[in-house]
């Protein structure tokens, strides 16, 4: 990467435009300038980054001016997204998508950079994947590259912040105590459990959970893999968790699949019964695996409990990561990928 870069935040008010900042800042990404993006209700308010407050900007079909911006991360949103970000993506701007408007588009990479980092080539407009759907890449890619994936059964514990800034607020009111008609979530989630995430189909799998299937399938490159959902709305503040079972398509031993994890980029892994928890992780970037045991029903099979900060790893710090691992492998590529003219 050659030079110090011109960055927006497109949602930059939101819980993943936040995190954004704090990750931008920890990893100390070369930022030459900062441009921040809302909707109407959060435009004039004011963020403080690099050392000064910068105006928020209504964001809309006339902006931001992609000319000025090297590098644009999109958190508002897929409606959003599917109006500016090919427009910015055409006009020379790195653009990393949180949304899940192109992340099925066989022209655009889905990407988990410590999985399939070689998927992105020269490509402008990049998708960041489902926050669920990254820490399980993040545990299983390695051991699908080494003896292959027959099968995955997983059932996520999402936190409330998944769903965004308004359902955090509205779980806070409950906690509260007011007494109000659910507005955000389709169910009540303080003290309570929901196994619903974005509206069903006939089948009766979510959306959440189809997303979880064939986001999967596309890291991995591979369509052969069986996998199943089940998405859990949980009364947590960040964190989700995640119940795995699979199995391998060459034998393996649960020594061999420990060997794996204990190596493998972004995970760290717990041996014996040990595990932690959405409060132990918030605020870290690794995919922490516990639990690892035999699936007793399934024979050459095992499960194993993981969990992830979903504002940082599940969508915020991937998407930095895919803006470095870009930057990086277009300069292999002869390149020029630093700050436009």
């Amino acid at each position: 990467m050659s030079g110090s870069l011109r960055v927006a935040i497109v949602g930059a008010t939101g819980l993943v435009g936040e995190a954004l900042l704090r990750v931008l800042d920890a990893r100390r990404f070369p930022v030459a300038s900062l441009a921040f993006f809302a909707g109407a209700r959060s435009s004039g308010s004011k963020l403080q980054a690099l050392g000064a407050h910068h105006d928020v900007l209504e964001v809309d079909e006339r902006t931001p001016d992609f000319s000025a911006i090297d590098l644009a991360f999109f958190a508002a949103g897929a409606e959003v997204s599917r109006m500016l970000a090919p427009r910015a993506a055409a006009a020379g701007t790195l653009v990393i998508d949180k949304s899940s408007a192109f992340r099925l588009d066989d022209g655009v990479p889905l990407i988990v950079p410590e999985i399939n980092a070689n998927a992105i080539g020269d490509k402008r407009l990049i998708a960041n994947p489902n926050c669920a759907v990254i820490p399980l890449s993040v545990m299983l890619g390695p051991i699908h590259r080494q003896f292959g994936l027959a099968w995955v059964s997983v059932s996520t514990y999402q936190s409330v912040s998944g769903a965004g800034k308004e359902a955090l607020l509205e779980f806070e009111s409950q906690l509260a105590g007011e007494r109000m008609p659910e507005r955000v979530l389709p169910r009540r989630i303080a003290n309570n459990v929901f196994p619903e995430n974005g509206p069903f189909d006939d089948s009766g799998y979510g959306e959440e959970e189809r997303k979880i299937a064939a986001e999967f399938q596309k890291i991995l490159d591979d369509e052969t893999i069986r996998i199943s959902a089940t998405s859990v709305r949980v009364p947590v503040v960040v964190g989700h968790g995640e119940a795995v079972a699979f199995a391998t398509r060459q034998p393996a031993s649960i020594e061999d699949i420990e060997r794996i994890l204990r190596s493998a980029p972004g995970v760290r892994f717990l041996p014996g019964t040990a595990y932690a928890t959405p409060i132990e992780v918030t605020g870290s970037d690794d995919v922490i695996v516990g639990r690892l045991r035999p699936d007793t029903a399934h024979p050459g099979a095992y499960l194993a409990w993981l969990v992830c900060d979903n504002l940082r790893k599940g969508a915020a710090t991937n998407a930095v990561q895919i803006a470095e691992a870009a930057y990086a492998a277009q300069a292999t590529r002869g390149l020029d990928v630093g700050a436009k003219a």
